[in-house]
C-alpha cells in the first residue's frame, strides 16, 4: 500500500485490512483498493495492448493472468451493500461529529433480519475472499512482479490481475531455478563422417518432404554453450535484446516459481496459490498463449506455426516439430509428443509383420489339416450337448468355420510373431532411451539430475496445509471431536485405506466379469430353446460378441470410476511433494484400469474351458449354471473377439470420440447460441481481449490421461499379440489420429500449460518396461495353454502314425456313454439328429467308458501338459535373454552425443579458464613494475570493481 493509507477493521471480521485514505472528498463510502490503476493508455491507442498481451500502458507484457470473482449485486442488494460498507468507522465518526453539533443522524433503511442474516454470511466469504487476494497481491509486488487489475472486462462476473515479471526478478529467478541460457561461446557441432554420412544424406533427402516447414527442425552446424544463468556472470550471455532473451514460456515458468512461494499468512493457515485456487479465491491460473491460430490480419506466432505445421490433419504425414513444441510448451510436453512419434514410427514394421502373419494365415486356411478334417462332409462324428437339457446333440462339422477362423490366428506363424514383437519392444526401449539422449542434447538437459535434486523436495500446498492442521488440532486438542481429528489422516490409515479401496475396486471387476460369464451360460440355454433355426446355428456368436460388447461399455464406466477413485486415495495420503504426489496417482490408476481393461481377456484366455468338467461330472456355479466351455477350435477365436472389441472400441470410443465429438459438440452448442445473439453482442465478442478468449478454453488437466490412454494401447499391443496379430495395425491407424487430434487440443482447445523441466518420461518408462517384461510370459501360456500349438505337435511327434496331422482331431476327443448323464441333465430331445444315440464326444484326454478306469485324464494329458510347461519355460528364458542381448548391443547413449557432451565440458572449463586468466593478467597490468615495496591490499581491492567490465569486453571477444 501507499504511504497515504491507513489501517482500519470492517465490521463482521476481526482481521485489520488496509483502506485507502482519500483526502479532499465530503461523501465518504467504500472504495476497492484496487481500483485505482496505472496511469495508462486507452487499449484502442495500441494493437498490442487490445489484444490483451500487455498492460494499458502497450510495454510490459503480460506473463501471467490470475482470475477472480466478481459478485454483481441486485438494486436492493446494492442498495444493502452501500450503506453496509458505508458503516464504517469513518462514517461512525462523522455520525458522532454530527450528533456534537446537535444535527440530526441521517435515516438507516429498514433491513428484513432473515434477507439481513444470509447477505451478511455471503458478504462475509466474499469479504475474505477479497481481504486474501489482497494480501496475496502484496506479497506478490513484494516479491517484485508488477500486477493490473481488469474488472472493466466483457467476461461478466470475472476479474483479471495481469501479472509481469521485470527483468531483474526474471535473473533473481533464473538463478534461482538454475535455469540454463544459451551464451556468446558458439562451437561446431561435429558431423558423422565416412559412409554413415553419406547414408545420412541420402536419408535426408528422400525423407526432405515429410519434415515440417520449420526453423527449429532444420539440423545446424553451430551450437550455443549453454550455462546456469548467474547474475555475476551476465557477461557471458548475449543481453543485447533483453526482450527476446527470456521466451514467454520462460517467463510463465519464473512467474509460476514465484507464486508458489509466495503465501497468504494472516489467515490461521497460510495459503499458497494451490490452496487459493481450491478454496475459490482465484477460479483460474494461466499464462497466455502467443496469438490467434486463425482468422485475418493475424500476426505470425509460434501458435500459429504449430497450428497449420503440427495440429492440421493435411499434415499426417509428416514428422512432429518437435523443437518447436518445446520451445511453446516446455520439456515435459515435448517428451511426450517425441515419446508417442517414435513408438508410432516403431508400430509400422510391427504392423507390416503382423498383416504378413495374417495373411500367411489366410493363404494357408485350405491346407489346414485338423480344420480340413472337422469341415469333412463325411465326418459323421456325434458331440456332447453344450447345455444341460436345452441343448441337443450335434455334429462336430457344424463347427467348421470356427476351426478355419481360428486358423488365421492360431498357426505356426504366431508364435514366430510373439518372439518378434517381445524383440521389437526390447528395440522401442533401447531405442527410446537413445533419443531421449539426443533431446537431452539438444534441449540443455544434460545436468538437469542434480538441479533436481536440490528443488525436489519443495513441500506441496496441500502437504503444508496439512502439516498446519495439525499442529491446530494439538493445540485445541480438547476441543476437538473424534471426527474432526479423522480430517486429516495420518501415514499409516491412509495406507491401510488405499490397500483396502484398491482390493474393493478389484473386487468390483471380477465381479462384473463373473456376472458377464452367468449372462454368457444363461443367455446360451436361453437361444438353444429357440424355434428360429438360424438363431441356434449362431448361438455361439451372437453371445461372444454380445458379452465382448457389455464388456467394452463397463470397462468405459468403470474407467471414469477408477480416475476418480485413484485420485482420492492419493489425496489422502498427503504426498509431500508434486513429484511423489504425481507418481503414486499415476501408479493406482495404472493398476486399476489395467485390471479392469485386461481381467476379461484374462478370464477368456486362461481360465475358459479349464474347470469345466466332462459330461456325467460337470461343475456348476450356484448348482444350476453350467462352467461355458471352449468351442472346438480352442477359446483363441474368442480371444481374439474380445480383445479386437475392447481395444477398437476403447480407441474408437474413449480416446478418439470422447476427445473429438465432445469439443465438437460444445463448439455447435456456441454456435448455435451465437445466432440468437444480436449483432452488438457479436461484434463485442469480436473484440475480446486475449486473456479473456483464453479464460474460455478447457484448463490442463496434465498428460497423465494422454500416457495412459498410450499405455494400455501398448498393453494391447504386446500381451496377447500371438492372438491378435493385427492389434499392431489397429494402434498404428489409431495413433497417426492421435497425434494430430493431441496437437490440435493442446494448441487450439486448452489454456496454455505452465512448461515444465524433465529430462525422461519418468515413471511411464518404468510401466513399458514392466508390461513387456509381462508381456513375454503372457504370450508364452497363451501359445502353450489357450491355442493347439503344442497339442499338434505332441501328436506329430508322438503319436502320429505317418508325421502328419492326419487324425489329430480324433486324437483330441474322448466318448461318452451318454447312459451316464445324471438325472435331469441329459437333452430333452435325444433323437433331434434322426437316430438313437449311444456314444458322443467331447474335447478332452480321457480314458474311454469302456475301459478299467473310465473317464480318468489318460497318459496324452499328462505328456501334452508336460510340453506346456516345458515350452513356456525354454520360451520365456530365450526370449529374455534376446531381449537382454539388445538391451547390451545399443548403447544408451549415442556416441556422437556422448563425444559432443565431452567437448562441452572441455569448451566451458576452456572459457572460465580465459576469463580467470584475462583477470589476473589485468590485475598484473594495473601493478606498479619499479622495484618499490609494492601495496598488497589495492590490487586486490580493485579486482573486486573492475574484472567485471574487462571480463564482459574480453567475452565480446568471443
Amino acid at each position: 500500500m501507499e504511504k497515504n493509507e491507513r489501517s482500519t477493521t470492517i465490521p463482521g471480521k476481526e482481521k485489520e485490512v488496509d483502506i485507502i485514505n482519500i483526502k479532499g472528498i465530503e461523501d465518504i463510502g467504500y472504495v476497492q483498493p484496487d481500483s485505482i490503476l496505472l496511469n495508462s493508455l486507452a487499449p484502442e491507442e495500441n494493437t498490442q495492448c487490445q489484444h490483451g498481451l500487455y498492460f494499458q500502458d502497450g510495454e510490459r507484457r503480460v506473463d501471467y493472468i490470475l482470475t477472480y470473482h466478481i459478485k454483481k449485486p441486485s438494486s436492493s442488494r446494492s442498495n444493502r451493500q452501500s450503506s453496509r460498507f458505508t458503516d464504517n468507522a469513518f462514517t461512525r465518526s462523522l455520525r458522532r461529529g454530527t450528533a456534537r453539533l446537535g444535527r440530526p443522524p441521517p435515516p438507516q433503511p429498514r433491513v428484513v433480519p432473515e434477507v439481513a442474516s444470509q447477505d451478511h454470511s455471503m458478504d462475509y466469504h466474499e469479504d475474505d475472499k477479497r481481504y486474501r487476494r489482497e494480501e496475496f497481491e502484496g506479497n506478490l509486488r513484494d516479491m517484485g512482479l508488477e500486477l493490473e487489475k481488469d474488472e472493466d472486462t466483457k467476461t461478466p462476473g470475472v476479474g483479471f490481475v495481469k501479472i509481469h515479471a521485470p527483468w531483474h526478478v526474471l535473473c533473481r529467478e533464473a538463478e534461482f531455478m538454475k535455469l540454463k541460457m544459451p551464451t556468446k561461446k558458439v562451437y561446431e557441432v561435429k558431423q558423422c563422417s565416412g559412409v554413415g554420412a553419406k547414408i545420412n544424406t541420402l536419408v535426408n533427402k528422400a525423407t526432405e518432404p515429410l519434415h515440417p516447414n520449420v526453423e527449429e527442425n532444420r539440423a545446424q552446424n553451430v551450437k550455443h554453450l549453454s550455462y546456469a544463468f548467474s547474475r555475476e556472470k551476465q557477461h557471458l550471455f548475449d543481453l543485447s535484446d533483453r526482450d527476446s532473451f527470456f521466451d514467454s514460456k520462460t517467463r510463465a515458468s519464473i512467474v509460476f516459481e514465484v507464486l508458489k512461494r509466495t503465501k497468504c499468512t494472516k489467515a490461521k493457515y497460510s495459503m499458497g496459490i494451490t490452496s487459493l485456487l481450491g478454496s475459490g479465491v482465484y477460479t483460474a491460473a494461466y499464462p497466455l498463449h502467443d496469438g490467434d491460430v486463425d482468422g485475418e490480419n493475424v500476426e505470425p506466432n509460434d501458435r500459429k506455426l504449430l497450428y497449420e505445421e503440427w495440429a492440421s490433419y493435411s499434415v499426417f504425414y509428416k514428422y512432429q516439430p518437435i523443437g518447436l513444441v518445446r520451445k511453446y510448451f516446455g520439456e515435459k510436453i515435448g517428451l511426450y509428443f517425441a515419446w508417442l512419434g517414435l513408438y508410432t514410427q516403431m508400430l509400422i514394421p510391427a504392423s507390416l509383420v503382423g498383416v504378413i502373419v495374417f495373411l500367411y494365415g489366410c493363404a494357408t486356411v485350405d491346407n489346414n489339416i485338423p480344420s480340413m478334417e472337422i469341415c469333412h462332409p463325411r465326418n459323421n462324428i456325434t458331440m456332447c450337448p453344450l447345455c444341460d437339457r436345452a441343448c441337443n446333440y450335434w455334429k462336430l462339422k457344424e463347427a467348421c468355420g470356427t476351426a478355419r477362423a481360428s486358423h488365421l490366428f492360431d498357426n505356426p506363424a504366431t508364435v514366430f510373431f510373439s518372439i518378434f514383437m517381445a524383440l521389437w519392444a526390447a528395440m522401442f526401449m533401447e531405442h527410446w532411451k537413445r533419443r531421449q539422449m539426443r533431446l537431452n542434447y539438444e534441449w540443455d538437459l544434460t545436468g538437469f539430475e542434480e538441479e533436481e535434486e536440490e528443488l525436489k523436495d519443495h513441500p506441496r500446498a496441500e502437504y503444508e496445509l496439512c502439516v498446519m492442521q495439525k499442529s491446530l488440532k494439538k493445540e485445541h486438542k480438547t476441543q476437538k471431536t473424534e471426527k474432526e481429528k479423522l480430517t486429516c489422516r495420518d501415514r499409516l490409515p491412509a495406507y491401510m485405506t488405499n490397500i483396502v479401496m484398491m482390493l474393493l475396486m478389484i473386487g468390483v471387476t471380477f465381479a462384473i466379469v463373473f456376472g458377464v460369464i452367468l449372462y454368457r451360460i444363461s443367455i446360451t440355454a436361453a437361444l438353444h430353446m429357440s424355434n428360429n433355426p438360424t438363431t441356434r446355428s449362431n448361438v455361439r456368436l451372437m453371445v461372444k460378441t454380445t458379452a465382448a460388447i457389455i464388456n467394452l461399455v463397463v470397462i468405459l464406466i468403470l474407467d471414469e470410476v477408477y480416475g476418480a477413485v485413484a485420485r482420492w486415495l492419493t489425496v489422502l495420503e498427503v504426498p509431500k511433494t508434486d513429484k511423489s504426489f504425481e507418481e503414486r496417482l499415476i501408479f493406482k490408476t495404472f493398476i486399476l484400469k489395467f485390471v479392469n481393461a485386461f481381467t476379461p481377456i484374462i478370464y477368456i484366455a486362461f481360465f475358459r474351458g479349464r474347470l469345466v468338467g466332462r459330461p456325467g461330472s460337470y461343475l456348476y456355479v450356484f448348482e444350476s449354471y453350467r462352467m461355458e466351455e471352449c468351442a472346438h477350435g480352442g477359446c483363441l477365436m474368442e480371444l481374439c473377439i474380445q480383445l479386437s472389441i475392447t481395444m477398437l472400441g476403447k480407441q474408437l470410443i474413449q480416446n478418439n470420440l470422447f476427445e473429438i465429438g465432445i469439443p465438437k459438440l460444445k463448439k455447435l452448442i456456441r454456435y448455435i447460441k451465437s445466432k440468437r445473439r444480436t449483432f452488438q453482442e457479436e461484434e463485442r465478442e469480436k473484440k475480446l481481449q486475449r486473456y479473456e478468449t483464453d479464460h474460455f478454453l478447457e484448463p490442463f488437466a496434465g498428460l497423465t490421461p494422454e500416457y495412459m490412454e498410450m499405455i494400455i494401447q501398448f498393453g494391447f499391443v504386446t500381451l496377447f499379440v500371438a492372438s491378435f496379430p493385427l492389434a499392431p495395425l489397429f494402434a498404428l491407424l489409431n495413433n497417426i489420429i492421435e497425434i494430430r487430434l493431441d496437437a490440435k487440443k493442446f494448441v487450439a482447445e486448452l489454456r496454455r500449460p505452465v512448461a515444465a523441466r524433465a529430462k525422461d518420461i519418468g515413471i511411464w518408462y518404468n510401466l513399458l518396461r514392466g508390461v513387456a517384461k509381462v508381456a513375454v510370459i503372457i504370450n508364452a501360456f497363451v501359445i502353450s495353454f489357450t491355442s493347439d500349438f503344442i497339442p499338434r505337435l505332441v501328436y506329430q511327434y508322438m503319436y502320429s502314425p505317418d508325421g502328419s496331422m492326419h487324425g489329430f482331431v480324433n486324437h483330441t476327443m474322448s466318448y461318452f456313454n451318454v447312459s451316464d448323464f445324471q438325472d435331469g441333465k441329459e437333452p430333452m430331445d435325444p433323437h433331434h439328429l434322426g437316430y438313437q444315440v449311444e456314444m458322443c464326444r467331447y474335447k478332452d484326454y480321457r480314458e474311454p467308458p469302456w475301459s478299467n478306469t473310465p473317464y480318468v485324464v489318460s497318459k496324452e494329458f499328462w505328456a501334452v501338459l508336460a510340453a506346456r510347461l516345458a515350452f513356456v519355460i525354454v520360451f520365456q528364458n530365450v526370449v529374455m535373454l534376446m531381449s537382454d542381448i539388445v538391451d547390451w548391443l545399443i548403447p544408451d547413449i549415442p556416441k556422437d552425443i556422448s563425444l559432443q557432451i565431452h567437448k562441452e565440458k572441455i569448451l566451458m572449463v576452456e572459457l572460465f579458464m580465459k576469463e580467470e586468466q584475462g583477470k589476473m593478467q589485468f590485475i598484473d597490468s594495473m601493478t606498479p613494475c619499479d622495484g618499490k615495496e609494492r601495496n598488497n591490499h589495492a590490487p586486490v581491492a580493485r579486482s573486486r570493481s573492475i574484472p567485471h567490465t574487462y571480463s564482459h569486453t574480453h567475452a565480446n571477444n568471443f
